[in-house]
């Protein structure tokens, strides 16, 4: 095998998934896709709530000076929605979806834009997109990105039968994404440690959880504006953890 199989394997499943996805969905009617939505949207808070739980693990707490472990957070996600307010990330993933619909021909009355973008989130975020595509570039195994493309091979399905192809295209910053953290892999080895992947996740399911919120039509988040928040998360904890030596 080679560095980058994981990555690829993933991308595949999410096509495929979404693919299902859409041939099923469009055989349903609207009411029906329409639950299909909400119960993605409690389903993507219940995984919100899981990327939580590292906040109040030992390790994570104990590699910070005390009381800083939410602090940190808070400041990754104060400084990357302020970088990512001023570049206005949240409209050129719009526009950038917007321009995939009008290419892949998609109904201007579809859910395109909002399937590429919850998925891309979705599918990007979490510990397993880390660490996997760093062992696979590392050439230790690609368990962590076989479990991650099975379950978005499911997810994906979900998400298509509700919200279309925007779903399936979602696989492109995905494949990106982690060929990013695979090429880290090749070159740097494991560059980042436990606390700074809990600072990653942590902060993830925030947006995980905007995304849930906009799902159930409770409250619009301009996730894409905070996606810079997940670099200054373990760069934040690194500064504070040089605190505690």
């Amino acid at each position: 095998m080679f560095p980058g199989i994981g990555t690829a394997i993933n991308v595949i499943a999410i096509v495929v998934g979404s693919g299902l996805g859409v041939l099923i969905g469009s055989k349903m009617p609207q009411r029906t896709r329409g639950l299909i939505t909400d119960v993605l949207g409690l389903t993507v808070l219940l995984s919100a709530a899981g990327a939580f739980i590292p906040l109040w693990s030992k390790s994570f707490v104990g590699s910070l000076p005390k009381g800083w472990a939410l602090l940190a957070i808070l400041a990754a996600l104060l400084l990357g929605g302020l970088v990512g307010s001023m570049a206005r990330l949240e409209d050129r993933l719009a526009n950038l979806g917007e321009s995939l619909r009008v290419r892949f021909k998609a109904s201007s009355e579809s859910n395109f834009v909002q399937g590429f973008v919850s998925a891309s989130l979705l599918f990007a975020i979490g510990p397993l997109s880390i660490l996997g595509s760093i062992s696979d570039g590392m050439s230790t195994g690609i368990d962590q990105l076989l479990l991650k493309s099975s379950l978005d091979f499911f997810a994906a399905m979900a998400f298509s039968a509700s919200l279309g192809w925007g779903v399936a295209v979602a696989a492109l910053p995905v494949g990106i994404y982690q060929g990013f953290w695979t090429v880290v892999g090749v070159f740097l080895g494991s560059v980042l440690v436990a606390y700074q992947v809990d600072a990653m996740t942590i902060t993830g399911g925030v947006l995980l959880f905007c995304i849930g919120l906009k799902l159930l039509n409770i409250k619009t988040v301009a996730v894409g504006n905070l996606l810079p928040a997940l670099a200054f998360a373990p760069v934040i904890a690194w500064g504070l953890h040089l605190l505690t030596v």
